[in-house]
C-alpha cells in the first residue's frame, strides 16, 4: 500500500479529514469525510476520491459530546476498514500560532504546551483544532503530527500593520494583528498564479466569506494586510460573530448591563453577526429566502461592511487589479457578490450578470477595472502540502 497523509481539520463542533496518497511528489486524494453535528445529531461521513458514500452513520449524541470522542470514531473507523499502516503523517489546521510560530512545525510535548496557551485568543476554534492532536499521539505516538497555522500566512506584515494603538508593552507580550483564514488565501494564491500569472503578481483582494469571514489583501502573492486581527472576531460580520465593534460597546455590557466577561464572549461568538442582526438565521441561504425585514437587513449589512473592509485594503495596495471570492458564501452565493460588486462600482469593478450565475471562474465584464474571481479554495490540500514538505517528516517508503 502507498505511503499516504492524513489531514484533520478540526472545530468546535465538527471534524473533517481528507486521505492523500503520495506520488513522488504528487498528492492524489483517497478519502474524505468527517463527523459533523458533535454533541446534538451526530453524523459520520466517508466518501471516495469519486464522492461515492462509503459510509453514512448516525451515532448518539451521548456517544459524541465532543471533539475527543469523534476523533475517536473517525479513528475506530479507519482503523478497521481502511487501515492505518499507510498514513505516514498528521497534518492539522491550527487556528492560533500565536507570536511563537511563523510557518508549521511538528508536534512535540513542548509545542503542544505552547498552543494551549493560545486557547483564549481562538477559543471557538483552538480547544477543537487540539483535541485530536492528543487522541492521535494517544493511538499512534510514533506517528509525527505537523500543526499548519491560519495566522501563519500573515507573519512577515510590517509593523504599521500589526500593532494597534496601545501602549507598546502589550505588543510586545503578543497582542497584535495576527489574521486568520491563512491556509486559504495561502491556496487561492497559488490558484490565482496557475489561472492568471501576471495578475497574481499584482494587487489582489481575496473575500473568505464562509460562516467565518474575512478579506486579504496581497501584493505579489503575499498578505500585506487583512482584516481579522488579534482574534477571529474582528473584521467583517459572520454567522455568529460580531465583526469588528467598538470596545466601548464591550465595556459598556460588563460594566452598565452586568454581564460577566464569559457571557460577553459566548454573546460576541456565539449570539451575533448574521444571526443577531436577523434574530432568524446564521446561514445566508435562509436569509435570501426570508421575506422578513430583520434578514434582509442582515443581507444588507454583511455585504456592506464588506464592500466597506475591501475598500479600506485597497488603500493598503495602492490600487486593485483583481477581486477574488472563494469560501461557501462567496463560491455559492451569486446575489452576495452581485451586492458587494456593486457596492464598489466606484471602483470600476463591472460584473458580468451571466458568468456570476453561472459561477464560473472568471466573473468580470467589458471594462471592468479589475479582474473578478471565483477560486475554490481547499485548506487540507494546503495543509496536506506542508506536512509532506515539512523537514524531518517520515519519509516516503517508511513505516510509521
Amino acid at each position: 500500500m502507498s505511503d499516504s497523509i492524513l489531514v484533520v481539520n478540526a472545530g468546535s463542533s465538527s471534524i473533517k479529514f481528507k486521505l492523500y496518497g503520495i506520488d513522488d511528489t504528487d498528492l492524489m486524494p483517497l478519502l474524505s469525510g468527517g463527523m459533523s453535528g458533535i454533541g446534538s445529531a451526530p453524523l459520520l461521513t466517508v466518501k471516495d476520491a469519486s464522492g461515492a458514500v462509503l459510509e453514512e452513520r448516525h451515532l448518539e449524541a451521548s456517544d459524541v459530546p465532543d471533539v475527543s470522542a469523534a476523533q475517536h470514531h473517525l479513528a475506530d473507523w479507519f482503523t478497521h476498514h481502511h487501515g492505518t499502516e499507510s498514513i505516514i503523517a498528521v497534518g492539522h489546521r491550527v487556528v492560533h500560532g500565536g507570536p511563537a510560530f511563523a510557518e508549521p512545525v511538528l508536534i512535540d510535548d513542548a509545542v503542544l504546551r505552547t498552543l494551549e496557551t493560545f486557547i483564549p485568543l481562538a477559543p471557538l476554534h483552538q480547544l477543537g483544532n487540539l483535541d485530536p492532536i492528543r487522541v492521535l499521539r494517544q493511538r499512534r505516538p510514533d506517528l509525527p503530527q505537523v500543526a499548519c497555522f491560519d495566522t501563519a500566512f500573515h507573519r512577515g506584515h510590517p509593523e504599521l500593520t500589526d500593532r494597534f494603538a496601545l501602549p507598546r508593552f502589550l505588543h510586545d507580550e503578543g497582542v497584535r494583528r495576527y489574521g486568520f483564514h491563512g491556509l486559504s488565501y495561502e491556496y487561492v494564491a497559488g490558484r490565482l498564479r496557475d489561472l492568471a500569472p501576471e495578475t497574481a503578481d499584482g494587487r489582489v483582494l481575496v473575500a473568505h466569506l464562509g460562516s467565518g469571514a474575512s478579506l486579504c489583501a496581497l501584493k505579489e502573492g503575499q498578505s500585506q494586510e487583512t482584516t481579522m486581527s488579534f482574534t477571529a472576531l474582528d473584521g467583517v460580520p459572520m454567522g455568529t460573530r460580531c465583526g469588528a465593534l467598538d470596545p466601548g460597546a464591550v465595556l459598556h455590557l460588563i460594566e452598565h448591563k452586568g454581564m460577566t466577561p464569559a457571557e460577553v464572549g459566548h454573546m460576541l461568538y456565539h449570539e451575533s453577526g448574521l444571526l443577531g442582526l436577523s434574530g432568524l438565521s446564521n446561514d445566508v441561504r435562509t436569509l435570501l429566502a426570508s421575506d422578513r425585514p430583520e434578514a434582509a437587513l442582515a443581507v444588507a449589512f454583511f455585504c456592506r461592511r464588506v464592500a466597506q473592509a475591501a475598500a479600506a485594503l485597497a488603500v493598503t495596495l495602492g490600487g486593485l487589479d483583481a477581486f477574488v471570492f472563494t469560501a461557501g458564501i462567496g463560491e455559492n452565493a451569486p446575489e452576495i457578490r452581485r451586492r458587494i460588486v456593486a457596492d464598489l462600482g466606484w471602483a470600476g469593478l463591472i460584473l458580468s450578470n451571466d458568468a456570476n450565475r453561472s459561477g464560473v471562474a472568471r466573473l468580470d465584464a467589458p471594462g471592468s477595472r479589475a479582474q473578478i474571481w471565483i477560486i475554490p479554495t481547499d485548506e487540507e490540500c494546503m495543509i496536506a502540502r506542508h506536512t509532506m514538505r515539512l523537514p524531518g517528516r517520515t519519509a516516503p517508503g517508511a513505516t510509521a
